[in-house]
This record gives structure tokens, sequence and C-alpha cells, in this order.
């Protein structure tokens, strides 16, 4: 089984900063792809960033240039520097992996979320 644990929400003024940590823990071999989701108050959990196993990296496009995701493989940690922060970043910060169980099945593994609230 695996767990993630986010943590490093919290309440920030309009241009500030914040970094998210995302700490996997329990049996982690498989695990490749890493995401940070979040769902503004009344949508949908939106995908915000994608690494790889590899270190290659996605975003969403709100957040390109603000926003950058990194994964200590070592530490089996992941994170999301969030600078510049509008409103607009408002919501629940969810940490998601993806597992290879077998050649054929894939496990998608969710955190409990973590609230960021950006103030104007």
């Amino acid at each position: 089984q695996v767990q993630l644990v986010e943590s490093g929400g919290g309440l920030v003024q309009s241009g500030g900063s914040l970094r998210l940590s995302c700490t996997a823990s329990g049996n982690l071999e498989g695990i490749y792809n890493m995401d940070w989701y979040r769902r503004a108050p009344g949508k949908s959990r939106d995908l915000v960033a994608s690494i790889s196993s590899g270190g290659s990296t996605n975003y969403e496009d709100s957040v390109k240039g603000r926003f950058t995701i990194s994964r200590d493989n070592a530490k089996n940690v992941m994170y999301l520097q969030m600078n510049n922060l509008i409103p607009e970043d408002t919501a629940v910060y969810y940490c998601h992996a993806d597992q290879r169980d077998s050649p054929t099945r894939i496990l998608s593994h969710w955190g409990q979320g973590t609230q960021v609230t950006v103030s104007s």
C-alpha cells in the first residue's frame, strides 16, 4: 500500500509564495509519474503539473512560469514551488502517483489534500 501525505498549504497574500510537499511511504516499487492536482470551490479536480520518474515536467497553462514541480527520489518526496500566487490559485491541492503493479495493471494513489488560500 502507498501513502501520500501533503503538507505546506496555508493562507498567503496575492503575489506571495508557498511550497507544497508530498511525502510517499509504503511499497513504492513501480511508482513512476507523480502529479499535483487541485480542486477549486465548485469546480472539478484539475491537473496542475506532472513529473516523470526521469524528471520530465508538464504544466497547466495558467501556472507556467509561476509553479515548479520537482521530486527527490532518494527521499520519496515531491514538491510544488508556487510563486506569484493569485486568488484564482485558491484550491485544495492533491498529490497523485501512478504505480505499475503488473505489466497490465496501473494503480492510482491520492493524498488527502492540502488547502491553499490566496487573498487579494
